[in-house]
């Protein structure tokens, strides 16, 4: 009688189920974190902020003072993810 040999996708399945199973991390350890308090993180209101040379994407320098106007000047650094 013939013996039949099983399909090579049952081997490759089995060694992927074996090797994937290596793979599995631990658990990780839970730390305690310690609480950040948002009120105090970055530049506050009113705080002054330092005379600044920077380029736009154009190229152009602005400063601090060119871009001042009467009432003050308002800051908005907005940092994309998606680039």
């Amino acid at each position: 009688m013939k013996t039949m040999k099983p399909p090579i996708f049952v081997w490759l399945a089995l060694t992927l189920t074996v090797g994937l199973a290596a793979q599995t991390p631990k658990s990780p350890q839970t730390t305690a974190r310690s609480k950040i308090d948002l009120s105090k993180l970055g530049p506050q209101v009113g705080e002054h902020v330092p005379d600044f040379s920077l380029k736009d994407q154009h190229g152009k320098t602005w400063t601090l003072q060119s871009i001042m106007g009467p009432n003050g000047a308002m800051l908005v650094f907005y940092r994309s993810a998606d680039w």
